[in-house]
């Protein structure tokens, strides 16, 4: 029996040079990777057990390490790995750094005791596959901890530029990638053979003073349009057409705009 290999969402190379571009100022736009692996960080903490050996995968700026300390869990983890795609991402601070593409890990088989990846899994284009790997490299009775964006996730933006495409060009393609949701993901955690899988979800709503603000703020994050097939960039004309319409439809009460992310976080045992 023949199997096909998944299909090609997104252009890995281009999202390292995205996440390269936005290693320096990282810290000033990760509001969102803070809060998540706060909450990642919590969850661990929670977990009545010690782990010899972690990895964070999508370690970006370090968010994880730090909220363990803030959460007095610094001590459960023996050994932290900080694993990310982007080599800028890891330089700069001290500790066990490593450089890897989440879609080919290179540990062995039952040599962790704890996974931890907070919004970085959604990059990548074989999420199920990667999850087989990542419970392959976890011992019996090891951990995983995951958080991606989940699919509500700038459903505002989606929709303007949706629109706004579709008035000036006669038609649009798509600019926001596809997330997947709750009961996806621990749907996926079954499927690649963890046991009591569950997920949970977050809707996180942001207020910017501005839509272009949102725009730069996703840039600084290095969460940018990277699928493989995406279209033709913005001209000035659909971009301003777009700017108008989130205005008009997505106002926040306290003045600006509101952009919605949705976190799912999902956690697993492996068998």
């Amino acid at each position: 029996m023949s199997s096909s290999a998944p299909p090609i969402l997104f252009d890995r190379a281009l999202h390292r040079r995205r996440l390269d571009r936005a290693a320096p100022a990282f810290a000033e736009a990760g509001f969102l990777k803070a809060r998540v692996a706060g909450d990642v960080a919590e969850r661990v903490g929670g977990i009545m057990r010690s782990f010899e050996r972690a990895v964070d995968l999508g370690a970006r700026d370090g968010s994880f390490a730090r909220a363990l300390a803030e959460v007095g869990a610094a001590d459960r983890i023996g050994f932290l790995i900080e694993a990310d795609l982007s080599e800028r991402m890891l330089a700069g601070r001290e500790g066990a750094r490593v450089v890897l593409d989440e879609e080919r890990l290179p540990f062995a088989e039952q040599s962790l005791d704890l996974v931890v990846s907070s919004l970085a899994l959604h990059w990548t284009n074989d999420l199920p596959g990667a999850l087989v790997q990542i419970r392959r490299a976890l011992k019996p009775d090891g951990v995983f901890v995951g958080a991606i964006l989940g699919g509500a996730t700038l459903t505002e933006l989606r929709q303007v530029l949706l629109q706004a495409e579709t008035e000036i060009r006669g038609g649009a393609g798509p600019r926001v990638s596809p997330f997947a949701d709750a009961q996806d993901l621990a749907g996926l955690l079954q499927r690649a053979g963890f046991k009591l899988p569950v997920s949970d979800t977050d809707k996180v709503t942001v207020r910017y003073s501005h839509p272009l603000k949102l725009l730069a703020d996703l840039r600084a994050m290095g969460e940018t349009n990277v699928l493989a097939e995406r279209p033709q960039g913005l001209n000035r004309a659909v971009l301003g057409r777009a700017v108008e319409l989130y205005a008009e439809r997505f106002a926040h009460p306290d003045g600006g705009v509101r952009a919605t992310f949705e976190v799912v976080t999902a956690t697993g045992w492996a068998n």
